[in-house]
């Protein structure tokens, strides 16, 4: 059998500040050399960025729970197809590890099922316990995952009828302390400001949403270096989520209505703070799959440039999850665009070409 290679030739944007003229793919890995004699060459030309990276996706998850395997595979098709090579898995209540072993579907880092204090977060979605069980889940779902755990920080507690952290500090410290112990990360869903402290006292690793930052907290996250998620384009929706309780628990509604009216304003701080902040999308709650590009422009509206957008999409949230680039050797996940995304980021909707693990797929 005549040994194969893709060769792209254009401009490959192995970094933010490195680009190259070209770049071949051999054996299913980036190569910046060309194969021997007795290679069959098929040629591509175009700008060349890393497959996109959705930091806060739920594959195998819906409004109501778990879903069957085929519309899990329906979820990571269509982030595939929208540029989308690698996804953590920010908490599912499905058993996905079938996808591992589907060369054609994105890469899937997964963070176990959410952890959730008894009735206080989504039905159907986490396993809901009470404080004095937290260690041990923690462990539970540090080894069923990916190296990661997703913890929900807070949520509304009908007797205050305000937005409450979940879990007493101490207890939070301990889990932490034993996820760590697991050789997993912690990340939390935070909306409001109490629950930030809690999380960062406790040594987390990240959190999801983030929209309670302040300054206190900002200065905190930035010198432990806490990355944050923001999930602009689920932040949103609050108006939508906060409507219902208007009537029932109004300082809710006017706490979420708060945070959402600040949102920009508040990842704005954090980026000047120099807190890590990475692309994700929340999809696969009520949300669809397929729009970190979206998510990438909303962080624009935000204050970033396009070209931060991007590498908080890309690069640097590939650097952060332990995962590889454009780097020689690196399995070949990559995009194939008409224009630099670095000037605008509308040029992420123009795909010409994707290789994931090194092979075509469009």
């Amino acid at each position: 059998m005549t040994a194969t290679a893709l060769h792209i030739t254009g401009r490959v944007l192995v970094s933010a500040e490195e680009v190259r003229d070209e770049v071949w793919v051999i054996d299913g890995r980036i190569s910046y050399a060309a194969p021997g004699p007795g290679v069959d060459v098929q040629s591509v030309s175009g700008w060349v960025v890393p497959g996109l990276v959705d930091a806060h996706c739920h594959v195998g998850l819906d409004r109501h729970g778990a879903v069957p395997d085929e519309v899990a595979e329906e979820q990571a098709t269509t982030d595939r197809d929208n540029g989308t090579l690698l996804i953590r898995d920010a908490g599912s209540p499905a058993d996905t590890r079938w996808i591992d072993g589907r060369d054609d579907l994105p890469k899937l880092i997964r963070a176990g099922r959410h952890i959730a204090r008894t009735k206080r977060y989504i039905r159907g979605f986490a396993h809901e316990i009470e404080p004095d069980q937290l260690v041990s889940r923690v462990r539970a779902e540090a080894r069923a995952g990916d190296g990661w755990v997703k913890l929900v920080g807070d949520w509304i507690d009908r007797e205050t009828g305000d937005l409450s952290p979940c879990w007493p500090r101490e207890v939070l410290t301990e889990a932490i302390a034993a996820a760590h112990e697991e050789g997993a990360r912690v990340t939390a869903h935070c909306f409001g400001e109490e629950s930030l402290y809690d999380f960062a006292a406790a040594g987390t690793d990240c959190i999801e949403h983030a929209t309670g930052l302040e300054e206190q907290s900002i200065r905190q996250f930035a010198e432990q270096g806490i990355a944050i998620v923001p999930t602009l384009i689920n932040i949103d929706t609050f108006p939508q989520i906060a409507e219902p309780a208007k009537e029932k628990f109004p300082a809710y509604h006017r706490h979420m209505i708060d945070l959402y009216e600040r949102r920009h304003a508040t990842v704005a701080a954090a980026v000047e703070a120099g807190i890590p902040v990475y692309v994700g999308t929340d999809a696969g709650g009520s949300l669809a799959h397929g729009r970190a590009v979206d998510e990438m422009e909303a962080l624009v509206q935000a204050g970033l440039t396009p070209a931060k957008a991007l590498a908080a999409g890309t690069w640097a949230s590939r650097a952060w999850l332990g995962r590889p680039g454009l780097e020689e050797g690196a399995d070949a996940d990559l995009l194939v665009l008409d224009a630099d995304p670095r000037e605008d980021l509308g040029a992420l909707r123009g795909i010409r070409h994707i290789v994931l693990r090194g092979q075509q797929v469009r």
